[in-house]
């Protein structure tokens, strides 16, 4: 019962996520995620009481699914691989990864008019600063990466990446992913003592 409790939470979020970046919050209806979700709108209801715990769920969700999957083979590949990942993870590179930048971008909207939404928004940047600081302190325990100010650098590549992302999501045709990524990759690389060539990953 709980792992059928547990799938339909998935199912709904993963749904939330869909539905939230392709029409935006504001237009979004708890029954137009119950139907992408194949639920009734009671059982939305259930799991979710508002739309806006509902938004707040399907970003932690959105953002979980990506650090799982990153960290899958985290102790059997190089620190600069990692960062290296989660640096594209942390761009719109492919369609997963730009239905992330959609809800980050009504985050954004939503944070400049609501409190509790600017809360959430500070908190989850936390979290990722705190996941790229990880990925760093790990190369320099393991001695691949030189001894740094890890706070310092975990905030310029993360600005640089949400610089880099919105004139990606723009289709800016003076940007593409490998300038993003090799730029900020060169920008952090010195302080890290690695080559400034974006690692293979």
């Amino acid at each position: 019962m709980a792992e059928r409790t547990r799938e339909t939470r998935e199912r709904i979020l993963s749904a939330a996520c869909e539905v939230i970046a392709e029409v935006g919050f504001e237009k979004i209806r708890m029954r137009m995620v119950a139907e992408h979700a194949g639920v009734s709108t009671a059982l939305l209801h259930y799991h979710f009481e508002t739309r806006e715990k509902l938004f707040t769920e399907a970003m932690k969700h959105s953002f979980a699914q990506t650090g799982t999957e990153l960290e899958r083979d985290a102790d059997s590949v190089p620190a600069s691989v990692i960062l290296a990942r989660i640096l594209h993870s942390l761009l719109p590179t492919d369609p997963e990864l730009r239905q992330d930048w959609r809800l980050w971008q009504e985050l954004w909207v939503r944070a400049l008019r609501d409190e509790t939404a600017r809360s959430f928004a500070v908190d989850l940047y936390d979290q990722l600063h705190t996941w790229v600081g990880q990925a760093m302190r790990r190369g320099i325990d393991s001695g691949e990466f030189a001894a740094f100010d890890v706070d310092a650098t975990s905030t310029q590549l993360l600005v640089m990446c949400d610089g880099f992302g919105i004139r990606l999501m723009l289709g800016d045709p003076k940007v593409d992913l490998a300038t993003a990524q090799s730029a900020i990759w060169g920008a952090v690389a010195p302080a890290l003592g690695v080559p400034a060539v974006f690692p293979e990953i």
